[in-house]
């Protein structure tokens, strides 16, 4: 039986572990898909979707406090920043975290045999 809402794929989760905020944002955006009134687009289409804007706006955060430590010029700061821009861009990545979605496939496929 499928959960109250669709669970962020694993391999987000564990590639996000270190950023519990960014989790939580993906977890929202796939709740409103359960919670949606205008059903447009099939539900796991409208989920894929909502994963991928969010995530490119990890990856537009994560440019931004990228070019703040360079214009800082402090080393330690911009390996920190090039390494979260990096890991938002692989979480972004149809060969990374966007990769294994067959598990929220899965959920609404369930959802949808039930109704």
């Amino acid at each position: 039986m499928p959960h109250s809402h669709p669970p962020v794929p694993a391999k987000l989760r564990e590639m996000l572990r270190d950023y519990p905020d960014h989790i939580k944002s993906l977890q929202e955006a796939l709740n409103s898909v359960s919670n949606r009134h205008m059903k447009s687009l099939p539900p796991f289409e409208d989920a894929v979707w909502k994963l991928e804007d969010c995530l490119d706006g990890f990856i537009n955060d994560a440019q931004g406090e990228l070019t703040a430590a360079q214009a800082s010029g402090d080393a330690q700061s911009i390996a920190t920043a090039d390494e979260k821009f990096k890991l938002m861009f692989r979480a972004r990545s149809g060969n990374g975290g966007m990769k294994g979605l067959h598990e929220l496939y899965e959920y609404f496929k369930a959802a949808k045999e039930q109704h």
